[in-house]
Parts: structure tokens; C-alpha cells; sequence
């Protein structure tokens, strides 16, 4: 007899013990789906906001000489490997001059102006920014490639910000 009623207090015990289990899986089935899908739609509004940065990037792209065919093949006979790299370059020698770089029409009044950003547009122009650490501006600049690989910058504009 107590053989019998302790062979029916467990499996009273058993299934009160796995229904409680079942209940507690199927929480954590629910609360799994239900973050499932919240990064399901996290990982579509990435890929949606990337598509997006993808775009703007191939707009900026768009006035580089990287991406500009005509521009290159102008610049084919030079049988450089990297022309944007190469006039960056030359252009960036002009910042290791003592003082003020040679293009900047400003004198620095918090240091010396040099040039920091440099974007080859063209096979002709270029813009950069320059700075001496508190003012700050912009150039334009036409440049020719001679034969001998030397390069002949020429300002052709510019602007200094007003400081607030």
C-alpha cells in the first residue's frame, strides 16, 4: 500500500514537475520569436540605412578623379600606379615648407596655415582645406603634371571662415 501511494505521489510530482516544464519552454519559444523578429526588422532597417550610406557614397564619389575615366586616361601617359595618391602627395610637400604653405593666401595667427584635406577632382583641379588649428578655410587649385612627374600648382580661388 505505501508502495502504491508513493508510486502515485511521483507521478503526481512528475507531472506537475514536466507541465511546469512544458510552460516554462514554451515562455522561452515565445520570448525567442518574439526577439527573432525584433532583429529581423533591426537587421532590415541596417540593411535599408546601408543601402542608403552606399548611395550618398557613390554621390560623393562622383566628382573624384578615382572614378572619373576621361580624367584617367588623360593621365595615362605619366604610367603612374596611383595619380590621386601621387598628386595628393605633391601637393601635401608644399605643407613642408617653414611657416605658412605657399598656396595659402593667409597668414596663420594661431600657428602656421598648412593644408589638411585634399580632394583630386579632376586630371586639373583640386580642393583642400587648410587650417593653422583655429582658423580654417578652403582652396581651389588647378594643377598640371609635367613629364618629369613634377607637379605646378596654381591657385585659382579660395576662403577663410569667420570665426564666431
Amino acid at each position: 500500500m505505501y508502495l502504491f501511494v508513493f508510486a502515485i505521489l511521483l507521478a503526481l510530482f512528475l507531472y506537475v514537475n514536466s507541465d511546469k516544464m512544458l510552460e516554462s519552454r514554451n515562455k522561452d519559444i515565445e520570448m525567442l520569436q518574439t526577439e527573432t523578429e525584433q532583429l529581423r526588422e533591426e537587421v532590415e532597417v541596417l540593411r535599408d540605412s546601408s543601402q542608403g550610406l552606399l548611395l550618398d557614397k557613390l554621390d560623393l564619389q562622383y566628382f573624384s578623379l578615382e572614378n572619373n575615366e576621361e580624367a584617367l586616361s588623360a593621365l595615362d601617359e605619366f604610367d603612374l600606379e596611383n595619380p590621386p595618391q601621387y598628386i595628393t602627395d605633391k601637393l601635401l610637400e608644399t605643407n613642408e615648407t617653414e611657416g605658412d604653405n605657399p598656396l595659402v593666401p593667409y597668414a596663420g595667427m594661431n600657428g602656421p596655415m598648412k593644408i589638411n584635406k585634399i580632394k583630386v577632382l579632376n586630371h586639373k583641379w583640386i580642393l583642400a582645406d587648410f587650417s593653422d588649428g583655429k582658423y580654417w578655410g578652403e582652396l581651389f587649385i588647378r594643377y598640371e603634371l609635367k613629364e618629369n612627374l613634377s607637379v605646378d600648382f596654381t591657385l585659382v580661388d579660395h576662403l577663410l571662415y569667420q570665426t564666431k
